[in-house]
């Protein structure tokens, strides 16, 4: 392990310029086992992406024998921009089924001289049919639990005989019978078909990459160094595939924050970032617990948030140290009824619009997908301009595809119009126009609002870039699903929320069996309804207003002073 020193009497690289000395601290740690346990809006992309080029400019490592992970689309398209910006956009940042999903494309066909299986779009539309045959009664929310109960299993790599032993109660109202025919059936109709899922990808390429042996050697021959953002999100699954890819090597930076896990129902764990420092000889442990993103007040109603049911441990980080300054004091306030604090906090973003507000810089969250509906009646009603976070995805939208059809087409003619005139010529025959609707939420604004961000996205491409250019940047955006600001009102469930922010939150339904939900019954799961809780006070930079109607949630008296309790 190396850790390379600063002398402060020298000028700073200027990579190191704008980092605090904890960050400094965490991007000059170059080689072997590295932990950075960064706290919620601390800069951690910024420490990573910054140690990256750092060790990459005074040749620690090879930009081409660098791997980051991380596990959204999102995420590994902020790394590919950060990485770009400092002169290292060279460098592989991916989610972990992306990475498998290319190492499994290479070498299946060499190793079987066919095509890999082509892999499901998603598990509902299968598991809804074969729910169906077996005249078993489901509804969307049943699937979308059947499917998270799939991706349970497969993430605790645990086969059907075992996780049957371990006698689970099955999720949808079904019998652990009628559960376990439905998961086999389902594996039963992927092989038939020749598909698998997005977890088999994981699990396809741990067991080539150890049973073949010129696989292994070519992988770890091409990455050497890794980095695996929000560490605390792994799963057993993951974990083993890294564990693959690294061998015998130990140059490794995780950063995450105990903090956050929130998806311990989809296999992930904490423990492996808590362990870090036992199972890593010699490993180096930071912290980072400056934050950047959110006001005094947000900051210290976090801390005392976290500072009961969610503790940290051994392993643990402190406080969060605010540098934003002091702002506007967070609300807590109760409704009678749903309606009422609907209501109330619809006229309360309109405000805020009014005001000045950009519509994008203010999010509603909420545990649960139910508890839209009653919001977004009221912000339909008041005319403010909403998008529900886990609709149809940007590049999905029937009008997004026309146009991109369409400048494929253009480029096909090989006309001479500028990019800029034949981009906006596309949007004005779909229905584009420099005045936007009026009416808010209707299929006319949405429409508008779709190819005006389109619109926007090519505004941010140099201005000289070529039809064949800008083309293959959406593509290439559609394919990791980077997607553009939308300029509505954020509606999402606080899980969804998780590494994003706005200047303007306000987190509702607080009550006692939403958050914690109802099906929370032991310690374990209460504190990760804690942490989810934590996550989503933390997403606000400069508002925060938390209500609830009818049964408070015993969350509440934590966020009050401890004299007024």
């Amino acid at each position: 392990m190396s850790d390379i020193g600063v002398d402060n009497q020298e000028p700073l690289d200027p990579l190191l310029a704008k980092l605090d000395p904890e960050q400094r601290a965490a991007a000059t740690s170059l080689l072997g086992p590295t932990c950075i346990i960064a706290g919620a809006g601390t800069g951690k992309t910024r420490t990573i992406t910054h140690r990256i080029a750092y060790g990459i400019s005074h040749g620690f490592y090879s930009a081409n024998r660098v791997l980051a992970l991380t596990y959204t689309n999102k995420a590994a398209a902020e790394l590919r921009t950060r990485l770009r910006a400092l002169g290292v956009g060279t460098v592989a940042a991916r989610t972990f089924h992306a990475a498998a999903l290319s190492q499994l494309e290479y070498f299946w066909p060499q190793f079987t001289g066919v095509r890999p299986p082509q892999v499901l779009d998603g598990k509902g539309r299968l598991l809804a049919r074969l729910a169906e045959e077996r005249k078993i009664k489901v509804d969307a929310a049943a699937l979308r639990d059947l499917a998270a109960e799939i991706e349970w299993r497969k993430y605790s790599m645990l086969s059907l005989e075992q996780y049957a032993e371990l006698k689970r109660k099955p999720p949808a109202g079904l019998s652990p019978t009628r559960m376990l025919e439905l998961l086999a059936a389902y594996e039963d109709a992927k092989v038939a078909a020749n598909q698998i899922d997005w977890e088999d990808v994981l699990l396809l390429t741990l067991g080539m990459l150890k049973s073949e042996p010129l696989a292994l050697a070519h992988v770890q021959q091409q990455y050497r160094f890794f980095t695996v953002d929000e560490y605390q999100d792994i799963s057993p699954l993951q974990h083993a595939l890294l564990d693959v890819w690294l061998g015998d090597r130990s140059d490794l930076c995780v950063v995450g924050d105990p903090n956050q896990t929130i998806y311990s129902f989809t296999g992930a764990t904490s423990s492996f970032l808590q362990t870090f420092e036992s199972r890593y000889e010699n490993a180096t442990v930071l912290e980072l617990v400056r934050n950047y993103r959110s006001s005094g007040q947000i900051v210290e109603l976090a801390n005392r948030l976290r500072s009961d049911k969610a503790p940290m441990g051994s392993g643990g980080l402190s406080p969060l140290q605010a540098q934003s300054g002091s702002g506007t004091a967070p609300r807590l306030q109760g409704f009678a009824n749903a309606a009422e604090e609907s209501s109330y906090i619809a006229h309360q973003v309109a405000s805020l619009l009014q005001a000045g507000t950009k519509p994008r810089q203010i999010a509603i969250l909420y545990r649960v997908n139910g508890q839209s509906e009653g919001i977004e009646a009221a912000l339909a009603s008041a005319k403010v301009p909403y998008e529900l976070k886990g609709g149809v995805r940007f590049f999905q939208r029937p009008e997004i595809q026309a146009a991109v059809r369409a400048i494929g087409a253009e480029i096909a003619a090989k006309t001479d119009t500028p990019t800029h005139k034949a981009v906006e010529r596309i949007a004005r025959e779909l229905g584009w126009s420099l005045r936007q609707p009026t009416d808010a939420n209707t299929a006319a604004a949405e429409k508008w609002g779709s190819l005006n961000a389109l619109l926007q996205i090519l505004e941010e491409m140099p201005e000289d870039i070529s039809l064949d250019d800008f083309y293959r940047e959406l593509q290439e955006r559609a394919r990791s699903q980077h997607e553009p600001e939308s300029a509505a009102v954020t509606l999402s469930t606080i899980h969804a929320a998780k590494g994003q922010e706005w200047d303007n939150v306000f987190i509702v339904g607080v009550n006692e069996g939403y958050l914690p939900i109802s099906y929370a019954k032991t310690d374990a799961q209460v504190a990760e309804e804690n942490r989810l809780f934590y996550v989503g006070v933390t997403r606000a930079k400069k508002q925060l207003m938390i209500s609830w109607n009818g049964a408070t949630s015993r969350f509440i008296n934590l966020l009050r002073p401890a004299n007024s309790q």
